[in-house]
């Protein structure tokens, strides 16, 4: 990169780096492997026959307490018939047409590839088998106008094992701070074409690396009840961040 700098130098107006973007993952690790869900099934009273009965139950609990705020906020709900159709614009489209300071933009619902898990019936042992596989299951995405990063989203698998993921957008955050400071610039999609001080800019976007984020996670801490159980990212202390999932009731 150095190279290319130097001998491109008279076409470079600034140089910027930093994250893009940010991207955390949460999951109950002894239910991503078919043993640790044996377990679970096997302490819940679960027979194998059962599994896609018990596994829709829980589905159709999740949706309903994931879908709780955006029916009590009134923020509207979609279905993506194309899993790639590009949710964030469909997010900015909603919120240009209803917007809100801050919080719960939508959430949008679409059905994309997972790894969880499907019954196989072993004819050679003449019994059922739990085996992980690839398959399709519905996501919800949920969309918040975070007053820090801008547009973020969390992403909920809504089938075993209920994976959650954050998406957050470093260049968003350089944008708001710079903003803030009065510092100026043109910013194309997700990239900065210009700005008026790069090393001021450089500065700004180093402070991220210090950004305390269970501190900040606490504040847009996901949580997720079903029937008493529920699936949580929150601050456990100085630089740890803990995923965290209870199992009280299994039916």
């Amino acid at each position: 990169m150095k190279q290319f700098i130097t001998k491109h130098q008279e076409y470079v107006s600034g140089i910027l780096s930093g994250w893009d973007r940010i991207v955390f993952r949460g999951n109950y690790r002894i239910l991503c492997v078919a043993a640790g869900m044996m377990k679970y099934l096997w302490h819940s009273g679960v027979l194998l026959k059962e599994f896609g009965d018990h596994a829709e139950a829980m589905t159709r609990t999740l949706l309903e307490a994931s879908l709780e705020a955006a029916e009590r906020y009134k923020r509207p709900v979609l279905y993506l018939p194309s899993s790639a159709t590009r949710k964030e614009d469909v997010a900015r489209d909603i919120l240009r047409d209803s917007p809100v300071e801050d919080g719960l933009v939508c959430v949008l619902k679409c059905v994309e590839p997972c790894m969880s898990f499907g019954i196989h019936c072993n004819r050679e042992r003449k019994k059922l088998e739990l085996r992980a596989k690839r398959r399709k299951c519905l996501h919800l995405y949920h969309y918040i106008l975070d007053p820090a990063f801008g547009l973020i989203n969390a992403r909920i698998q809504t089938w075993f094992p209920f994976s959650i993921q954050i998406c957050l957008n470093g260049r968003r955050w350089l944008a708001r701070k710079m903003e803030a400071v009065g510092l100026r610039f043109q910013q194309h999609d997700n990239s900065f074409p210009w700005i008026e001080d790069f090393p001021k800019a450089q500065q700004l976007m180093d402070t991220l690396l210090t950004l305390n984020w269970p501190t900040f996670l606490e504040g847009i801490r996901v949580k997720h009840r079903v029937n008493g159980n529920s699936v949580k990212m929150y601050d456990k202390g100085p630089n740890i961040l803990r995923v965290e999932t209870t199992i009280n009731q299994s039916r």
